[in-house]
């Protein structure tokens, strides 16, 4: 009988090796190619992305991880605590905007989608749950999903979906679907809830 992997709580240090995993295990949705056409600087530049929202959950959520053999975790779940509204990050505009360069355009149409289609009541808000590619399909993101929605005490849970796999997991895991989040090359983001 196997036994559930240990998940930690990650501390500041490990800001930049959650946002390198992100990068890493996001680089491949086709949200991401939307984001991002060059596929040489998809990993890279949602890296630099990553690290500005992974550094802004440090001060409105937390980040849980499973820690690998090396630096970098095998696993994070990077959670929003929305109990109320949240800002955006500090100095948001600026940073996004040297951290992605010429694909700013299409992050900020991606963030004013999902933000428009964000949920208003109080909730915990999953948005990431990445796993390194050559470990995911092992139950890593049930365990640290499991491990959070263990203490929510009845609070609902949000994330949004980028793939149908994806999608397969959290209905797994007690969320359902509402309506789809569509890019504008058809790529799109399936918004899941957590009663």
């Amino acid at each position: 009988m196997s036994t559930s992997p240990a998940v930690h709580r990650a501390a500041y240090a490990d800001l930049d090796q959650v946002a390198h995993l992100v990068g890493t295990a996001f680089a491949g949705l086709d949200v991401v190619a939307y984001m991002i056409p060059d596929p040489a600087r998809r990993a890279p530049v949602m890296s630099a992305w990553a690290a500005i929202m992974v550094e802004d959950a440090f001060k409105r959520g937390h980040v849980d991880v499973i820690p690998g053999g090396g630096s970098t975790p095998l696993a994070a779940a990077v959670w929003f605590h929305r109990e109320e509204p949240l800002p955006a990050p500090d100095d948001y505009d600026r940073r996004l905007a040297e951290a992605v360069g010429a694909h700013l355009g299409r992050f900020q149409v991606v963030d004013e989608l999902l933000e428009a289609g964000h949920p208003r009541e109080p909730h915990h808000h999953l948005l990431f749950l990445a796993v390194q590619p050559d470990h995911q399909n092992h139950g890593l993101g049930t365990a640290l999903m499991d491990h959070h929605h263990a203490t929510l005490n009845g609070l609902p849970a949000y994330l949004e979906s980028a793939s149908a796999a994806s999608t397969r997991l959290y209905l797994r895991n007690g969320y359902t679907e509402r309506r789809p989040i569509v890019l504008p090359d058809g790529a799109r983001f399936w918004p899941m809830w957590r009663p």
